[in-house]
């Protein structure tokens, strides 16, 4: 089965947002105005290098599993994508200088085409047929 180009490009997005969580894990230092993944998530009371390196390596399995046609890749796609967009527009309605509103279209656009593509996560593999 040949994967969508779409699945390609969505997959990759979050294969690089992955080594950026992680790269920022090390990096991360905490400004006045910033808001936490950790705060994002509502688990405030995890370390914020902790939930950055936990998400990262979530959503490079995530990514692992929808670039390879996997079921559970398809659902874990979308419940995160359901679940970062809606934190993302809670998030915008409360601090409207953040760019929040990014993750919003990115979340609706992934959740539309993962849609659009869902047969291909559903079809099953041939057969062998030995000629």
């Amino acid at each position: 089965m040949k994967r969508p180009l779409g699945v390609s490009i969505i997959g990759y997005f979050y294969i690089f947002g992955s080594i950026v969580f992680l790269f920022t894990a090390i990096f991360y230092q905490a400004g006045a105005d910033t808001i936490g993944i950790s705060e994002r998530f509502g688990v405030s009371v995890v370390p914020e290098r902790v939930m950055r390196v936990a998400v990262a390596f979530f959503s490079l399995l995530m990514a692992y599993g929808y670039m390879r046609l996997k079921k559970w890749g398809f659902w874990l796609l979308i419940t995160y994508s359901v679940l970062f967009g809606i934190i993302s527009v809670i998030l915008a309605t409360n601090q409207p200088q953040q760019p929040f509103i990014g993750n919003v279209v990115f979340s609706v656009i992934v959740l539309i085409y993962s849609i659009y593509v869902k047969e291909t996560f559903f079809e099953s593999a041939p057969r062998n047929q030995s000629n």
